[in-house]
């Protein structure tokens, strides 16, 4: 009997044991202490972390830690349930990961973690360029970016021309961290940029803009034109050479070479155009010109021209063309001028013994009449873009050099054009008459010349 309870006493005692273990435990534990505070600060502000462990035995101190082993401040809870508050003001160097420990007599405990990230609000910001000055050719590339003398955890707002940049509103630039990328430059990129850099800590932002800066997009030249234009000064003839280019961006160099020898030359600051003065003979050898054009980029010369100055004469006819729509009514004529000598011929148009009314040279014995229709082809083609008895009659034209107002003219045999009711309102014949001409669909050229002579009527 007493060896069983011998027995039992020994089979009790790694129980006790344990359990004298556990009681020993369990009486220094305390609770995990909790630590409270914002996650992001601006540098130069003020913050608080708050760290308690309730319900732990007296005395606690408190210890605030960055990255697992800088002690940043400790403060004792001699009263019991006090919060440890840990009052920072905020500079690069705290951000970090930050926790508190609670230590009693007993124990120690580790709060959780708060990672701080300090947030440097944008200063002195300004817009740089690639190339710089932002000035580049249609097609280049331009890159702007937004750089600050002092900021982090930064957001870009791009303005053109004072009005915000968006994904949607300029699908053609692109957005991406502080630059904004304009891959192939086009005219209606130049103008003036700005950025705003800025920053958010919850609800508060914090801006800084820079000034505009002036993006230039330079066009190139269109290949060089040529004309010349004969004027009369004194006794004598003087020639007038333009160059000209339709599109491009000024200054460029324009120049003149005759029979391959330049013969004038400037900068054209605001336009694209320059004139030439050349002497001119009438029946003299003829030369050849051509123009250039030259920028920092480009090089363009205009096809040749030959300076001749052949004084009008020869035969100078009318050829008369109706015209008929696809319904074969009859709707226009199309009378022209053919002189078959001369370089620079002013042409006149007659009606029976009246001069036509855009005439300004019209002897006194030749009266303006009404009629509908229009010069085109420097005066050489007349169009009647209505027909009926009124414009029937005797068509003469008559030319003489355009440089000499008091100079003879070559006038044309009279051609019939003959209107009548029943004209207007039959089919063209296959053959032609006295009375017609042989059908004549209208060309598109046709049309367009047509409706231009309705519209001025």
């Amino acid at each position: 009997m007493k060896s069983m309870k011998n027995l039992q006493t020994l089979t009790l005692l790694p129980t006790l044991a344990l359990a004298g273990v556990f009681i020993s435990i369990s009486g220094s534990l305390s609770p995990r202490p909790v630590l409270t505070g914002p996650d992001v600060a601006y540098l130069g502000s003020r913050l608080a972390f708050r760290c308690i462990a309730p319900n732990s035995s007296l005395p606690v101190t408190y210890e605030l830690i960055r990255n697992g082993s800088a002690l940043i401040a400790t403060v004792a809870d001699l009263q019991g349930d006090q919060t440890a508050s840990f009052y920072l003001k905020v500079a690069a160097t705290l951000e970090g990961s930050y926790h508190c420990k609670a230590t009693t007599q007993r124990s120690t405990g580790v709060s959780n973690s708060i990672k701080l990230t300090v947030v440097t609000p944008a200063s002195n910001t300004r817009v740089t360029a690639e190339p710089f000055p932002p000035v580049a050719y249609e097609g280049s590339r331009i890159e702007l970016s937004c750089s600050v003398a002092k900021g982090s955890h930064l957001f870009y707002t791009w303005f053109f021309n004072r009005t915000e940049v968006t994904s949607l509103t300029s699908p053609l630039l692109l957005l991406t961290g502080n630059k904004l990328v304009m891959g192939k430059v086009a005219p209606e990129h130049a103008g003036y940029y700005s950025c705003m850099a800025w920053s958010r800590v919850k609800d508060t932002r914090r801006f800084s803009s820079s000034s505009e800066v002036q993006v230039t997009v330079k066009v190139y030249v269109s290949k060089p034109r040529i004309s010349f234009s004969i004027s009369k000064e004194g006794a004598g003839h003087r020639g007038n050479v333009t160059c000209w280019s339709t599109r491009g961006s000024p200054p460029v160099n324009i120049s003149l070479s005759v029979d391959d020898t330049e013969v004038g030359s400037v900068t054209a600051a605001r336009s694209l155009a320059a004139w030439f003065p050349v002497p001119m003979v009438p029946g003299q050898d003829t030369a050849v010109a051509r123009c250039r054009v030259k920028t920092e980029a480009q090089e363009l010369m205009s096809e040749p021209v030959t300076l001749e100055m052949v004084p009008v004469g020869g035969d100078v006819k009318v050829e008369v063309e109706y015209l008929y729509s696809a319904d074969s009514k009859l709707t226009a004529a199309k009378l022209s001028c053919q002189v078959s000598r001369g370089t620079f011929p002013y042409v006149s148009w007659l009606l029976n013994t009246s001069g036509l009314p855009t005439e300004t040279d019209v002897d006194s014995h030749i009266h303006p009449v009404l009629y509908h229709g229009a010069l085109t082809d420097r005066r050489r083609t007349l169009v009647l873009a209505k027909l009926g008895p009124e414009e029937s009659g005797y068509y003469r034209c008559r030319a003489r050099d355009s440089y000499n107002d008091s100079g003879p003219w070559v006038e044309s045999a009279a051609v019939l054009v003959r209107v009548t009711d029943r004209i207007l309102n039959s089919l063209p014949p296959a053959t032609s008459s006295t009375e017609t001409a042989p059908k004549v669909f209208l060309s598109t050229i046709d049309v367009l010349t047509i409706t231009f002579c309705c519209f001025l009527f």
